[in-house]
């Protein structure tokens, strides 16, 4: 029964340290505190924040306490994983905001059973000077320059600020003030995981067993699943934007949002790789089906054939094909990081130009996403437009990017 809970709990990660960790826990014989911190920098829950949501929910399954972290002191901060130039500090009332909006998204994966929500403000907020020294003396310049972005940031004289350096210890006393016994996060999280380690020793806790999960690529099927991108599916969208925003993403990921957003389970997940490897699985029912995997999980079974049934009756009666060129949008057509739609048109040469492109317009001969573009002065965030498809008179369509 051990090995069943251990090899359960061990799906779908990428990393554990230390090897083996997972069972020692374990064998502890008391409910483990489990920690998830994620910082409130947007308005909603993604499909690649669920993926580790639903790790901690698995843990609270097997008889575990989440310890959810809302990093509302740490969201002030920035948090530098993966970035090559310094964040934009956000201020107090908007991570507020944020923070409320998402706990509601964050209970639609978690169950209200052995749940402690926590935000970091209560430790962080009343930590004096004494208490900042201390945690900068537990650690080495040296040892922050190990994190990969940090050290690409200095041999390219890019500007690296001391507050960025603060953002792991900051996180790593989160699992000190909470005794976290395991820590979970994303692969690009790995570093300040490992920091909570080194912090919890120094502080004269038994260090947490670190657990990663793989990130998830967004509709583009390069980036990271982001919201400042525009490339992602949020839990609480409406079923039917749901399904038509998952039948974008690359034949390449079908199988990795099966595995990761859905409830198939690894092995078939691992079966319908294959079969798209080999031509034995057809790519289109595939996406379909995990599509329906994903709205069935957030908006109950049978949604997600509904959903399908309406997309059907979409892409047949507006004649839109689901399978279109992708196109990027040409830097030409945005402007303040919009995109003015007749320039758009002009520069992809679907109108001799912007005048003629607003004539199009006009007509009705535009649509985004199957919808007609009524107003030639309208401008989209570029990071809206990626992933959707524009349509130019009946036969013209791309997907943009």
């Amino acid at each position: 029964m051990a090995s069943e809970t251990v090899a359960r709990l061990r799906d779908g990660t990428a990393e554990i340290v230390p090897d083996g960790g997972l069972a020692e826990k374990l064998a502890l014989g008391r409910p483990l505190r489990v920690k998830l911190g994620l910082d409130p920098t947007a308005a909603d829950v993604t499909l690649g924040w669920a993926v580790v949501l639903r790790k901690l929910r698995r843990f609270q399954d097997a008889g575990h306490t989440a310890v959810l972290i809302v990093g509302d002191f740490t969201a002030r901060v920035g948090d530098p994983s993966g970035k090559s130039e310094t964040r934009p500090r956000l201020d107090k009332d908007v991570v507020d905001g944020f923070a409320e909006r998402l706990l509601a998204q964050f209970r639609l994966i978690l169950s209200e059973e052995r749940l402690e929500v926590r935000r970091n403000s209560e430790w962080l907020d009343g930590l004096d000077m004494e208490g900042v020294l201390r945690l900068t003396a537990s650690t080495t310049v040296a040892r922050m320059l190990e994190r990969e972005d940090f050290a690409q940031r200095y041999a390219d004289r890019r500007p690296i600020s001391l507050m960025e350096f603060m953002y792991p210890l900051l996180q790593g006393f989160d699992s000190v003030a909470t005794q976290a016994d395991v820590e979970l996060g994303g692969t690009d999280q790995l570093f300040n995981l490992l920091v909570g380690r080194d912090l919890q020793r120094a502080w004269g806790q038994e260090p947490q067993l670190v657990m990663t999960v793989p990130l998830l690529e967004g509709l583009d099927g390069v980036q990271k699943m982001s919201q400042s991108l525009g490339n992602y599916v949020g839990i609480t969208e409406p079923a039917d934007e749901m399904f038509g925003k998952l039948m974008r993403i690359p034949d390449h990921l079908i199988a990795k949002y099966l595995r990761l957003c859905t409830d198939v389970g690894t092995g078939e997940a691992d079966a319908v790789e294959a079969g798209l490897a080999d031509g034995s699985r057809d790519p289109n029912a595939e996406k379909r089906r995990m599509a329906r995997e994903v709205v069935d999980l957030y908006h109950g079974a049978g949604a997600g054939l509904e959903a399908e049934d309406r997309f059907n009756r979409v892409h047949r009666d507006r004649d839109v094909p689901e399978e279109v060129q992708e196109v990027a949008i040409p830097p030409a057509a945005i402007r303040s990081d919009s995109v003015w739609l007749p320039r758009l048109l002009a520069e992809l040469g679907q109108a001799r130009s912007n005048a003629d492109g607003r004539r199009r317009i006009e007509q009705g001969g535009v649509r985004i996403d199957g919808e007609v573009v009524g107003d030639p002065d309208r401008e989209v965030p570029a990071a809206e437009m990626r992933g959707r498809v524009l349509q130019v008179g009946r036969r013209w369509f791309a997907r943009l990017t």
